[in-house]
């Protein structure tokens, strides 16, 4: 491996180590008492290594939700091999309640924590998350094309889908609806799920 090479790599490796802890501490501590001094302090780095990968706080939460986005993009993307739109969109609910789960800390990131984040520049728009309302968006726009949701907006459908189910998920993962048990819980979300798909597709 060449010094090019070689250098290329570690500044990978300290890139994932400032995210991994700047993830625990968000986490841990939320938004806006994390700080790059108490990142840095994490992984036994000077501020100012931190500020050679990274602007600001802002663009650490951002990179952190990308890649959260990635990851969830990667799953949903696999299910464009379902050729029947609205069985697509099931699929497409229980790939969703099961990333929340067992990604929560990804989740929390990427739609819980309140980050007040600043206007980021246009190069670094949110592309994996509109990317991934873009694609619910267009599976919904498919199912109106075959005969269902004709007298809803494909836009406004898959705002109402997608906040269903972050409501139904959220309270599970924060540990909000424990009335239940697991089991029944799990069971519950997927038949609300459909139920609330096969209500929609009559209106």
């Amino acid at each position: 491996m060449g010094t090019k090479e070689r250098k290329e790599r570690e500044r990978e490796e300290l890139s994932g180590l400032i995210l991994a802890a700047a993830r625990e501490i968000f986490l841990e501590k939320g938004y806006e008492q994390t700080s790059i001094r108490n990142i840095a302090d994490r992984i036994e780095y000077s501020p100012g290594t931190i500020y050679l990968y990274y602007k600001d706080k802002d663009s650490i939460f951002h990179a952190l939700q990308q890649e959260g986005f990635s990851r969830f993009g990667q799953q949903m993307m696999v299910l464009q091999a379902v050729a029947d739109p609205y069985e697509r969109l099931k699929a497409m609910g229980r790939v969703y309640l099961k990333f929340a789960k067992e990604n929560p800390d990804y989740y929390d990131l990427m739609f819980v924590i309140r980050a007040p984040m600043k206007v980021l520049d246009d190069e670094e728009c949110w592309n994996e998350g509109q990317n991934s309302f873009n694609f619910l968006v267009s599976v919904v726009a498919e199912c109106k094309e075959h005969g269902r949701f004709a007298c809803c907006d494909p836009e406004e459908l898959a705002y109402v889908i997608w906040s269903t189910l972050h409501g139904m998920v959220t309270l599970d993962i924060r540990g909000r609806c424990r009335v239940v048990s697991d089991e029944k819980r799990e069971d519950i979300e997927e038949r609300g799920f459909k139920a609330l798909l096969h209500l929609l597709s009559h209106i």
